[in-house]
């Protein structure tokens, strides 16, 4: 008998990160990854765990292995800051996800978790943060013939929003994408007899959400000279707001240099979907 696929999100925010989300009208990581995954396969069964609290586990009686994949979200964390206890866990669990063989998919903080876990190494990015729209992404020629990549173009722009980078992968890992910011900017990771797929922009995130992670941050992307004050950082959000929710604004969207990249999410989507018709569906067990 044919099931639906069950998902296990990883929300790797702290409780303390996914209130500061909540307190700028952000949805919170662990949502927004419902709904890409609902959207991706309707009617897929989805738990959610946060490894980054003291005793938040596995839904009772359930084990990793009862799940057929396993995402990851973002964080607010450091992912090289391996005496924060919270890094820490989330490092031990994904070394575990490999160890039980379930494929794992993730955004930004995933993929710097995925190399960490398998021995490579990330630093804060020396160029600062990069943020809004990671500009002209570029498969690598690995990228070009993988199958997380059927059917994107071979140069295209994501949400993004980090400080820290990829410096050094582990021998079990391949760089997919990059681009002149950020050298790695997907990965395919394989450890312990498991895989892991992840890139470093946001396909979950549409303009709406970037909008309300800036409001979020924006004293400290004020500080960062992203903006001369929080007025300047206001009227930016505002506009991709307006072009969410009126997408017909083609001046806007032209002024803001967006187009179906990151606005049509079957294009913004499609590695996510790749990866449950080539990683998930094959290995279920019904």
């Amino acid at each position: 008998m044919s099931r639906e696929p069950r998902f296990l999100i990883v929300d790797g925010y702290s409780k303390q990160g996914r209130e500061e989300l909540d307190a700028g009208g952000a949805t919170p990581a662990g949502v927004l990854y419902q709904r890409m995954l609902e959207s991706c396969h309707p009617g897929c069964v989805i738990a959610v765990v946060h490894p980054a609290d003291p005793g938040d586990e596995l839904p009772e009686g359930a084990a990793l292995a009862d799940y057929d994949g396993i995402t990851w979200t973002g964080s607010s964390l450091t992912v090289f800051k391996e005496d924060d206890e919270k890094v820490r866990r989330q490092i031990a669990f994904a070394q575990a996800v490999f160890a039980a063989g379930v494929p794992q998919f993730g955004s930004c903080w995933a993929a710097q978790i995925a190399v960490t876990a398998a021995g490579g190494r990330c630093a804060r990015n020396p160029a600062g943060r990069e943020l809004g729209i990671a500009r002209k992404i570029q498969l690598t020629a690995a990228g070009r013939g993988h199958p997380m990549y059927e059917g994107k173009p071979a140069v295209f722009d994501g949400f993004i929003s980090h400080d820290d980078e990829i410096t050094h992968l582990p021998a079990s890992a391949l760089c997919l994408a990059g681009n002149r910011f950020t050298q790695v900017q997907a990965v395919s990771v394989s450890h312990r007899g498991g895989t892991m797929w992840a890139v470093q922009y946001h396909p979950e995130y549409n303009l709406h959400e970037l909008a309300r992670l800036m409001f979020c941050r924006r004293q400290a992307l004020v500080k960062l000279g992203f903006f001369q004050d929080e007025e300047s950082c206001k009227r930016l959000t505002d506009d991709l707001e307006t072009v969410h929710w009126e997408p017909g604004r083609r001046d806007l969207a032209w002024q803001l240099g967006v187009d179906e990249d990151v606005m049509d999410e079957d294009v913004r989507q499609l590695e996510v979907r790749n990866w449950i018709r080539h990683q998930v569906l094959p290995g279920m067990r019904c």
